[in-house]
């Protein structure tokens, strides 16, 4: 709770130094003001402190260790951010409050005990994002991405909140745990209201972690986004809805597999296929991260598809992976971008000899991705594969790694340009030295996972 109280205290912070146009300390006040809030949650998890507050919210090492996570990749996006935003905007001051308000939100989704705490949890997680995605006013790619966000958005909740409803009308509660004890004294009897809620719950989860078929609306709010908040939304906003996503399976629906079971499996396979072939067609390095984004949330949902003890590990091992290199992916496209005026992947052409540290830094996150060996994400991917192999899911064992198989061809295309392609444009890219400290701690915290995975693993 300590965390949240200072993220919160934080955003209004940061508005009064925007009133008082004080720009320049709005950037080091706020990492000052995370890191505030990552020591409480480490100084929590160390004590092994389980706290229930008012039955809301429940602080355990599962909600304190995605919670560090999120605060940790935040902290990394913003030490991006020095400058990147003067380019929109003269008073930047809500940019920086926006995403702190957000990631508050993303630490209620992933403590939450109470469904009332989960739509409050996802709605503020999710109307900072709605103002954020649309940020720059005059370009309509952004407002467009914006609209689009804020319907989908918002037909989703509609989704999710019928859905509480119908089980809060079959149980007559919102707590995670009296609904446990619901399922297991009413083995037989269960109200098909019960089952109703969890189809719309599922429906409204699977559009907040971007899977098929309720992805639609990621490639073109990813792509119309500002970079730097599109990094954001594809790491602490995914990572945090599927820690709320796992804790209400974990906890609530076990006992009822055999309903949920046959559905998600469905899902995981149509979007796993979606994501890794469209991502395949891909000409633009942003939409092409944006639909293995659609991937990656499929190979995610191995842990919950399979639920058991390493559920939890896995996802949290799997998202530090993600995150670490969807930072360092988006960052290199800001400075590309930035360079050569374009996300296409020509932009890339010959990087290996223009910047051979950048370069380096992107083909770590690449093989990341696509899950090569000694990486963070081999592990993540190796976690994911055991539990579906663990429960005898021999069939998506073998899609899944033909879906593996077409990630590797497109990922390894950006390997390529970077070192086999000549570029026109001759010119030295310049790495600023806060990207510098951001890839250098990234890169080596992906290869150091990839060697000693217990790092993570040990953290639930």
């Amino acid at each position: 709770m300590g965390a949240i109280i200072t993220l919160s205290l934080l955003g209004i912070l940061i508005l009064y130094l925007g009133l008082f146009k004080a720009k320049n300390a709005l950037l080091p006040v706020s990492i000052l003001g995370l890191l505030g809030a990552l020591a409480f949650e480490v100084y929590y998890w160390n004590v092994e402190a389980v706290t229930l507050y008012k039955g809301m919210v429940l602080f355990d090492h599962f909600a304190l260790s995605f919670s560090i996570v999120c605060i940790s990749l935040t902290i990394l996006i913003l030490f991006l951010s020095k400058d990147y935003f003067n380019s929109f905007s003269d008073n930047i001051a809500e940019y920086y409050t926006l995403i702190i308000f957000s990631l508050t939100g993303a630490l209620l989704v992933s403590a939450y005990h109470n469904f009332a705490m989960l739509f409050i949890g996802l709605e503020i997680m999710s109307v900072a994002l709605y103002i954020l995605v649309g940020i720059r006013r005059k370009d309509k790619a952004s407002n467009e991405a914006s609209l689009k966000y804020f319907l989908m958005g918002a037909f989703s909740t509609g989704f999710l909140l019928f859905g509480i409803t119908l089980l809060y009308g079959a149980t007559g509660t919102f707590d995670l745990t009296a609904l446990k004890e619901y399922i297991i004294s009413n083995p037989t009897g269960i109200s098909p209201l019960f089952y109703g809620g969890i189809l719309l719950m599922l429906v409204g989860l699977c559009f907040k972690v971007g899977v098929a078929p309720f992805h639609f609306w990621t490639p073109d709010v990813y792509d119309g986004a500002p970079i730097l908040i599109t990094s954001f939304m594809s790491t602490v906003v995914k990572i945090a809805s599927f820690a709320g996503f796992l804790r209400l399976f974990s906890t609530v629906l076990i006992p009822l597999n055999e309903f949920w079971t046959p559905i998600l499996l469905t899902i995981v396979i149509i979007t796993l296929f979606l994501g890794n072939i469209t991502a395949l067609m891909q000409t633009s390095f942003k939409r092409m991260m944006a639909y293995s984004s659609i991937s990656h949330a499929g190979y995610m949902l191995f842990a919950i598809l399979s639920i058991g003890a390493t559920s939890a590990s896995g996802i949290l091992t799997y998202a530090v992976a993600y995150g670490l290199s969807s930072i360092i992916a988006f960052g290199a496209l800001i400075l590309v971008k930035r360079h050569i005026g374009s996300d296409q992947f020509e932009s890339f052409n010959g990087l290996g000899k223009k910047n051979p540290g950048l370069a380096f830094a992107i083909t770590i996150a690449m093989l990341s991705l696509a899950g090569i060996p000694l990486t963070a994400g081999f592990i993540g991917k190796f976690m994911m594969f055991s539990t579906v192999m663990n429960d005898y899911h021999t069939v998506l064992l073998i899609l899944a790694a033909i879906n593996a198989a077409i990630g590797i061809f497109y990922y390894f295309r950006i390997i390529v340009h970077m070192y086999f392609m000549k570029s026109e444009e001759e010119t030295k890219l310049q790495l600023p030295m806060n990207f510098q400290v951001v890839f250098g701690l990234a890169v080596i915290l992906t290869i150091l996972i990839g060697i000693y995975p217990d790092l993570i693993i040990r953290l639930i």
